[in-house]
């Protein structure tokens, strides 16, 4: 599932931010920009995975949309953080404070990869092998 691979790839390297130089202002917003893409890439991956169990919300379209149905049929998705990150995503085109910047690299690097992670582990659990059909 080229989804999921790409969901996997972009994680990989988000996940590396942890042992980046966080003073850094060019590596504060890699890491924004990396979440915005990580993000974007769970949410449709979730889509494709509703659409592949026959759930007819998948066809509505939106984040927050998605996010609900997902949570209503796999019990190992946080609403709660998903929700905070479609939120924090939405959020941040009216960044323009370091301080604000920080304080979501900071949600990302404690909240975020975690839960990304977590769905990664989940999805390898529930799916296995299939996630690597086309």
């Amino acid at each position: 599932m080229k989804k999921y691979e790409n969901y996997v790839s972009n994680l990989t390297v988000l996940s590396s931010a942890r042992n980046e130089d966080l003073s850094n202002e060019f590596i504060i917003s890699g890491i924004i920009d990396k979440f915005f893409i990580q993000f974007e890439l769970g949410w449709k991956l979730l889509k494709q995975l509703l659409q592949y169990e026959g759930n007819a919300q998948a066809a509505a379209g939106s984040p927050r949309a998605i996010i609900k149905a997902a949570y209503s049929i796999y019990d190992f998705i946080d609403e709660e953080v998903w929700l905070t990150m479609l939120n924090a995503r939405n959020d941040m085109t009216h960044i323009y404070d370091g301080q604000a910047a920080k304080q979501i690299v900071n949600n990302i690097l404690e909240e975020y990869i975690p839960a990304f992670e977590a769905l990664k582990h989940d999805l390898e659990r529930l799916y296995g092998e299939r996630l690597q059909e086309e």
